[in-house]
């Protein structure tokens, strides 16, 4: 382990999100074979280098056993750690919410696990838009709504704002919009950074493949 990890200084913590149903998909998205590799595979790789943690959070027991059968973390520069979705069935909100009580580091960019296309470039990008006086980074596109176009799900979050996810969840409030808006929120306009809007693909059904 890393002295940044070990005093949890300079450190880039990655929450990849894989607590959901895939019901559209008709399979588990995130060990379904893309190109010859299960699909999280394809962010793991692309990771490497950028990061100093990541954190896969996976809805039960037996996803995360079989999860931890084909993710191997030696084939990675950083530490992966599996963990379980404390609130299931909520959508993306209390995997965010799980995910920040697990990292090391003040901030973390989050991820779904069937966005395969994240490139390295927009993660150090997105990364070096990081603001100690903001809760939240989160890239739009061109266009006068920041938030309507905004991309909350490859975002980077404080650990900090905790407490406001809690109070949204206890409210019933899942939609992460809800959260960008409540918090201090630094947006990011993409399309001026040569970041294509491919990378923020999600593949949801078998015809998005």
């Amino acid at each position: 382990m890393s002295n940044d990890i070990e005093n949890g200084e300079n450190i880039k913590s990655c929450i990849i999100l894989c607590g959901g149903k895939s019901s559209r998909m008709g399979q588990d998205k995130g060990s379904m074979i893309i190109q010859n590799k299960p699909m999280i595979k394809h962010i793991l790789t692309t990771l490497n280098h950028q990061i100093s943690e990541a954190i896969i959070v996976l809805n039960n027991p037996e996803r995360i056993a079989k999860y931890s059968k084909f993710i191997d973390p030696s084939d990675y520069t950083y530490t992966i750690r599996f963990v379980e979705d404390k609130i299931k069935d909520k959508g993306p909100m209390p995997g965010i919410l799980t995910g920040l009580a697990q990292i090391t580091g003040k901030y973390s960019l989050v991820l779904p696990c069937d966005s395969p296309y994240v490139s390295a470039s927009y993660i150090s990008t997105i990364f070096n838009e990081i603001d100690e006086s903001f809760d939240a980074v989160v890239p739009y596109h061109d266009s006068e709504n920041k938030l309507k176009t905004s991309e909350p799900l490859h975002s980077i979050y404080s650990k900090n704002i905790i407490p406001e996810i809690e109070g949204l969840i206890s409210q019933d409030i899942l939609h992460i919009k809800g959260l960008i808006e409540k918090i201090d929120t630094k947006f990011v306009l993409i399309d001026n950074k040569k970041i294509e809007k491919k990378e923020f693909r999600n593949l949801n059904r078998p015809e998005d493949i």
